[in-house]
């Protein structure tokens, strides 16, 4: 019976494939989204959702939101939110975060985590609210890609750490199924995830294969609002 034996390429081809892998799951690769954005089945707006790496393990995360058609246009309706992060055990962990929306008036939301006292400070211009900081701490704006990055890490039921107002809440998310999902960016069998510790409506379908981002999200909080992927580029 002859044997098989790898070649010493083969081998090598193998060990490459593997670090190349591995240094691929280390660290996030930096990418451009555009969604559509409506609301209650009107369109509204547009969504433009960015990572780029600001080097030395630290990344920024944005997310700007202008509104483009109907009353979101005649307001001048837009948002920023913007948080840095560290990547820290194959996960983000935020340590700034700063929101503003401007529509009638401005509302801003400020973030700031020390991770040396393990302590986070919120602000929206009443004064600071202070609370502890735990592992992996993320916060409303980066939920849904750490959402995503543990989807692609093949979890099927998955808890965040995630820093609100006055404290952190360990939000609870569940794999419901696979579902058929039709977006401008393509058709799609997603995998449908539900928020199921809060009455909060919150759905979203991600490809954790293809995107860290979903597809499609549809979420009560913050204006009954639902996103559907237009395109998405990564270098």
């Amino acid at each position: 019976m002859r044997t098989f034996k790898p070649t010493r390429s083969l081998l090598a081809g193998l060990v490459l494939a593997v670090s190349t892998s591995a240094a691929f799951a280390a660290q996030p690769t930096p990418f451009t989204a555009t969604y559509q954005v409506s609301r209650q089945g009107e369109a509204m707006g547009e969504a433009t959702i960015t990572l780029k790496s600001l080097g030395n393990g630290q990344y920024e995360y944005s997310n700007q939101i202008h509104g483009t058609s109907g009353l979101a246009a005649m307001l001048g309706a837009n948002s920023n939110d913007v948080t840095r992060f560290r990547w820290n055990n194959d996960a983000p962990e935020t340590e700034t975060y700063t929101s503003k929306l401007v529509a009638l008036k401005t509302k801003q939301r400020t973030m700031q985590v020390n991770w040396d006292t393990k302590q986070v400070s919120v602000n929206e211009g009443k004064g600071a609210t202070n609370y502890a900081a735990v592992p992996g701490l993320v916060d409303r704006n980066t939920m849904s890609y750490a959402l995503g990055l543990a989807l692609r890490s093949g979890h099927q039921t998955i808890t965040l750490p995630v820093g609100v107002k006055q404290r952190v809440e360990q939000q609870q998310f569940k794999v419901q199924g696979t579902e058929a999902v039709k977006v401008p960016a393509g058709s799609f069998q997603a995998q449908r995830v539900t928020r199921t510790d809060s009455d909060k409506h919150f759905d979203a379908w991600y490809v954790p294969k293809q995107y860290p981002l979903p597809v499609k999200l549809a979420q009560s909080d913050g204006g009954d609002l639902t996103l559907q992927l237009v395109r998405y580029s990564s270098p």
